[in-house]
């Protein structure tokens, strides 16, 4: 059956969506996006997505297309037309269409709008049950990783990368330290249990579940260090994990074929997920 997917103010099958090949979106890669988590036909941090979509929208001087709750409306009657359970809700938002030019269009150009279900198993993954072999990459992407945007090529190079390699995921390497993996932020663990990630700055995705777990971190009294790591440090860890909105928290268990944590789970990533999908069902809207 036929996904109903939101375009432009309309609720259509996805065989009769179009797009304008004059989108920004399509000639530029000018737009942002979200990705929401449903699980128990809920959404999973919500208002956290949309925080962060006005920021990246004012960072891009973006004109936003609809209210807060304008977009909850859209994406709970998706949720509802297509039964999802468990699964995502990709929201994508353009500069709109005009006659291509670098330069941005004239004020009053409307933006584009589009969003779509995916329907998959979210809290019970394979990869969090075995977890992820990751391989180092260069990070070689632009400077504002900050800006949650559709500029998504490279992290694509990167993941194929990682499958030539056989390897679930690629971790960035800039400069001698891990700034993410190629859709998640990225963690280890010390010998003494402190948890530690990259610092928030340009260089790196404003995790909404990145922000989430350190917080449940800190609340069940687990040390937390927001600093660079290297991969040699990622290596010798004692675990390792990645966050995001659709792997909530994924342990790593192999970094450039040497294993983590004896190439098992840890505790402590173990625990992490199981404390963040508690809170989270308990916050869904």
């Amino acid at each position: 059956m036929s996904r109903t997917v939101y375009v432009n103010g309309q609720y259509l099958p996805e065989g009769d969506a179009k797009i304008s090949i004059f989108d920004r979106g399509f000639l530029f890669a000018d737009g942002v996006y979200e990705v929401t988590s449903v699980v128990g036909g809920k959404l999973i941090d919500f208002s956290g997505h949309m925080k962060r979509l006005r920021r990246s929208l004012g960072e891009l001087e973006l004109t936003s297309p609809a209210t807060d709750e304008e977009l909850l409306a859209i994406h709970r009657e998706l949720v509802a037309r297509n039964a999802v359970d468990e699964g995502m809700i990709y929201m994508q938002v353009t500069r709109g269409a005009a006659d291509r030019d670098f330069a941005f269009p004239p004020e009053g150009t409307r933006p584009s709008l589009v969003l779509f279900t995916q329907a998959k198993p979210v809290l019970q993954s394979a990869s969090a049950t075995r977890g992820l072999k990751v391989v180092s990459v260069p990070d070689l992407r632009w400077a504002r990783r900050d800006i949650k945007t559709v500029q998504l090529l490279y992290p694509s190079i990167a993941k194929m990368e990682a499958k030539r390699r056989e390897a679930d995921d690629a971790w960035m390497v800039e400069d001698g330290f891990v700034t993410e993996g190629s859709s998640n932020n990225a963690y280890i663990v010390t010998e003494d249990d402190v948890i530690v990630t990259r610092a928030l700055s340009q260089s790196i995705l404003h995790g909404i579940t990145r922000a989430a777990v350190l917080k449940y971190a800190a609340e069940a009294g687990m040390r937390v260090e927001e600093r660079a790591f290297t991969i040699e440090e990622a290596k010798a860890a004692k675990e390792a994990f990645v966050t995001s909105a659709s792997a909530f928290v994924t342990p790593v268990i192999e970094i450039d074929g040497a294993r983590v944590g004896g190439g098992q789970p840890g505790p402590v990533a173990r625990r992490l997920r199981d404390i963040y999908i508690a809170e989270s069902l308990e916050r869904a809207e």
